[in-house]
């Protein structure tokens, strides 16, 4: 017994000695175990997320790269880097073609990686430099240069812009020998419409006429962005007016020179020394006045020194030395799209670089197709192919391209597809973030207090073609109307070109009170069947401005809503007195019809309606009547009333 009882002491050695007790044992157990404590690992947490950011973090050069330098730098195949520009930003690019800085870090970002920077912080200038050059994501596609050896001459590309009836299409018709602006509802162009023209020495200069009219202000900037040069068309006996100045200002920002057509010469209030003085004005300086801006005083009506204007255009081109390869892909951009029938959609592209021909597959914005037929602008020559500074009809695209989109020949039918469905993916979840985003500050505007009723007129705008679709729904969703209580606005459903269809009713009728527009375009047979059967109003217009002062009438109604009941008679206020004990009397003269005590009226400040409220005193020579009639001077006393100004109407009606 004792023997085992020595061995275990000599295993256990100095433990036996120190294990007795209490705090002997613990210790024995804290040493065989080791503490219970936490230890503090952030540092070494910390010091792990700093060395996985190092491993993601991806140093990219301040100039754009091509996709294959991007690929490499990601560590990414090239195939995955095209794929992921295709599929989440709608960008089409080849492997050799080169991408900006914005949509290379938004590319690194998008596989996970962190974009390392020598500061975080762009300076103002750098953020100036962003704003004068659009990103691949902005375009949809990697813009490459071409080779110098390849570039050939090509026809200069001039759009004619300024103020609605300055002359801008009749000189289209002058050079062209036609008559567009006949064939326009109120002798105004509402398209954007491009054609060519042979000069007397046999060159070639493609023309782009815009609208004038204030509600294209879009259209105008796509052809100004478009053109080489811009021939600016002032009236001679109308001087610079608001759309010149809107002309002026899109040329600028587009970066394109000016010319200026001095029209209306053979009026006999014509004044060309005004026009030049005020186009001075705003820094327009013509070779008259000792700048450098080419000027024609020309008469489009009578066709005079038009060779003049056109030799200035070629001299101009000369000096812009325009060329393009045309032994590539197409590229070009949208002008306008439309429906025709027996066509389908006809999207008028301009190309700028390459040859398109009939069978190519392309992708336009949202949209894709195959070329089915080239059409010349005159809209029956048909064409297999054509090359740069070109306006052509393309036939085949599926859905209708926005104006302004860029129009891009793709490899093969498939790869369009998919891109337009990309295109269409981000452009849904874009309008979804601008949804919330709105939605949000509307609530945080309920509860902070003191918002006002917001009401709603909506509206279905279909039109004969997109831009014009396009331009007035703007103009209807920048309308406003409101007084102290409310405000009203416009919401625009639909927005397409073609003709009304059912499927435009059918989203009418949803929403009570709303009205269709048919803008130079009509409604089928079913639709307008559908329409008397749901109540929905069309409403058909050929000039822009009819429409918009429409929708903005109903507006005012919405705003200040008439009374149900029948009119009676009104008074005008001519002068406000206290009397003590009573308050403001209206002093007022009876304009028509009869005024009651105790009938119901309302007061109008110009369109407003102030009040609704009744009569509770009527005056006449100090002695209280009943009833006034017309030509009748009276004092009248409203209940709940009495913030009466000289000018005021008070209407009376009979409840029915």
């Amino acid at each position: 017994g004792r023997g085992r009882g020595r061995g275990r002491a000599g295993r256990s050695g100095v433990s036996l000695r120190l294990g007795m007790g209490k705090k002997g044992r613990q210790s024995a157990i804290s040493q065989r175990r080791g503490t219970l404590k936490r230890k503090d690992r952030s540092k070494e947490k910390a010091l792990k997320a700093e060395r996985a950011l190092e491993r993601k973090t991806v140093v990219l050069p301040d100039t754009p790269m091509t996709v294959g330098e991007l690929a490499e730098v990601l560590g990414e195949t090239p195939v995955s880097v095209i794929k992921f520009l295709m599929t989440d930003l709608g960008v089409m690019a080849a492997v050799s073609q080169s991408l900006d800085v914005p949509t290379c870090e938004a590319v690194t970002e998008g596989f996970g990686k962190v974009v390392a920077g020598e500061d975080d912080e762009l300076d103002e200038d750098d953020e100036d430099d962003d704003d004068m050059e659009e990103s691949a994501m902005e375009l949809g596609i990697a813009m490459d240069e071409d080779d110098p050896e390849d570039l050939q001459p090509r026809p200069p590309v001039v759009t004619i812009m300024g103020h609605v009836d300055h002359g801008k299409t009749s000189l289209l018709d002058a050079i062209r020998n036609t008559r567009v602006t006949a064939g326009e509802a109120g002798g105004i162009t509402q398209a954007i419409g491009a054609y060519q023209a042979e000069t007397a020495d046999g060159s070639t200069i493609t023309f782009i006429d815009t609208p004038g009219h204030a509600a294209f202000t879009d259209m105008r900037e796509r052809g100004a962005n478009t053109a080489d040069m811009i021939i600016l068309v002032v009236a001679a006996d109308d001087s610079v007016k608001q759309q010149t100045a809107d002309s002026i200002a899109c040329a600028r920002q587009a970066g394109v020179p000016l010319l200026v057509a001095v029209n209306k010469m053979d009026l006999p209030a014509a004044d060309a020394g005004r026009v030049l003085a005020d186009l001075a004005g705003y820094e327009v300086l013509t070779e008259d006045l000792g700048g450098d801006v080419l000027c024609s005083q020309i008469s489009a009506k009578e066709g005079t020194n038009l060779d003049d204007l056109l030799s200035k255009v070629m001299l101009q081109a000369e000096v812009l030395d325009l060329k393009a390869n045309p032994d590539r892909d197409a590229q070009g951009v949208v002008l306008e799209a439309s429906t025709v029938k027996g066509l389908g959609t006809v999207a008028t592209t301009l190309i700028q670089k390459g040859t398109i021909r009939v069978g190519d597959s392309f992708v336009a914005g949202e949209s894709s197709g195959k070329v089915r037929a080239l059409i010349g602008f005159d809209g029956k020559t048909r064409f297999k192919e054509v090359g740069p500074s070109t306006p052509i009809g393309v036939v085949g695209i599926n859905g209708v391209p926005e104006a302004g989109d860029l129009f891009v020949v793709a490899d093969d039918e498939q790869t369009a597809r998919e891109l337009a469905a990309a295109r269409v993916k981000i452009a849904r979840e874009r309008k979804a973030s601008r949804y919330q985003s709105g939605l949000m500050q509307s609530v945080a505007g309920i509860f902070a207090g003191g918002q006002k009723e917001r009401r709603e007129i909506c509206v279905v705008v279909k039109a004969d073609v997109q831009g014009s679709a396009e331009a007035l729904a703007r103009s209807l969703s920048e309308l406003k109307l409101e007084d102290d209580e409310a405000e009203v606005g416009i919401k625009v459903l639909i927005s397409e070109s073609g003709d009304v269809t059912k499927s435009d009713i059918a989203v009418a009728s949803v929403t009570p009170e709303t009205t269709v527009i048919a803008f130079n375009t009509g409604a089928n047979a079913a639709a307008m069947d559908d329409a008397r059967m749901l109540g929905v109003p069309i409403e058909y217009y050929s000039v822009v401005y009819d429409a918009i002062e429409s929708v903005e009438s109903r507006m005012q109604e919405v705003l200040s809503p008439t009374p149900e009941g029948d009119y009676v008679g009104s008074a005008i206020v001519q002068e406000v007195f206290n009397i003590g004990g009573t308050g403001n009397i209206a002093g007022s003269k009876c304009r028509d019809g009869i005024i009651k005590k105790g009938s119901n009226v309302r007061v109008m400040r110009g369109d407003k309606i102030l009040v609704e409220s009744k009569v509770r005193t009527l005056r006449n020579f100090k002695s209280e009547v009943d009833t006034i009639t017309t030509g009748d001077e009276c004092g009248i006393g409203l209940l709940d009333f009495e913030d009466f100004e000289a000018g005021d109407i008070i209407e009376s009606y009979v409840m029915k």
